[in-house]
């Protein structure tokens, strides 16, 4: 009987499960190896995901690692579990560790640039201008910048660093936004102009529920008519008043 029989890598479960596909003895095999994905993944510090996410992600790997073995071909599992763990890591760095998503190709010819500067820097004994990056790449000056500017998407600045000379300044405050009032103005102006046509009594009913925020009793006693009164003119006026919008609305869609 040779060594690897032996082995404890060689668990009988494994050509069980390869047999069966019973998932109980996959998910038993996942938990009795969780120690190889851990030790695969504390390969990869200091990167920007944390350990939780990282610990996750080479536990997928050992799922598929578990789910391709086949015991037949002689080797350990480990010897089959590691690379397969680090490969998927790897894949998950290449495309999830970017703060910033950015297409493929950027992403690939920015990875290609930094060994190639490293090389040219080398051989040349200083830093390569950006065209000799391109001849070496065999692509355009254009595709180095596009690389350039893709790299440094890697990582975020935060909206709270520092800027100028100013006491407490910070980046975020530079950042203009959306203001409410000014997606307002145009509306006020449009309601403006119709409440100005409507007769004095309807305008001034309009002015106290909506300025002086009465009540419809006291609006009544305010203007001399009973409550039941000021409710049909304010819907009426409120009803006219939503018709001529959405009529100006429909209108300002089809010019």
């Amino acid at each position: 009987m040779s060594q690897n029989t032996t082995a404890p890598d060689l668990d009988p479960r494994f050509a069980e499960y390869r047999r069966t596909g019973n998932r109980k003895i996959r998910n038993q095999l996942i938990e009795d190896h969780r120690h190889v994905a851990e030790r695969v993944a504390r390969r990869f510090p200091n990167r920007s995901l944390a350990w939780d996410d990282v610990f996750q992600v080479a536990q997928l790997g050992l799922l598929k690692a578990v789910e391709r073995f086949d015991p037949e071909r002689g080797f350990k599992f480990t010897t089959f579990a590691e690379p397969t763990i680090s490969g998927e890591l790897k894949r998950h760095f290449r495309d999830h560790a970017w703060d910033v998503r950015i297409p493929r190709r950027a992403h690939d010819l920015s990875q290609a640039m930094k060994k190639v500067v490293d090389e040219l820097t080398n051989d040349l004994g200083r830093v390569p201008m950006i065209s000799e990056i391109a001849d070496r790449l065999a692509v355009s000056v254009d595709d180095v910048m596009m690389a350039m500017e893709a790299d440094s998407a890697r990582r975020a600045t935060s909206l709270s660093t520092p800027i100028g000379d100013e006491d407490g300044a910070v980046l975020g405050e530079q950042i203009g936004a959306e203001d409410p009032a000014l997606e307002r103005a145009a509306d006020r102006m449009t309601i403006f102009k119709l409440v100005a046509k409507l007769p004095d009594r309807e305008r001034e009913i309009v002015r106290l529920r909506f300025e002086e925020n009465l009540s419809q009793a006291e609006i009544g006693e305010r203007v001399g008519i009973s409550q039941m009164h000021v409710s049909r003119l304010l819907r009426r006026t409120l009803t006219e008043l939503r018709t001529h919008v959405e009529a100006e609305e429909a209108q300002d869609d089809t010019a």
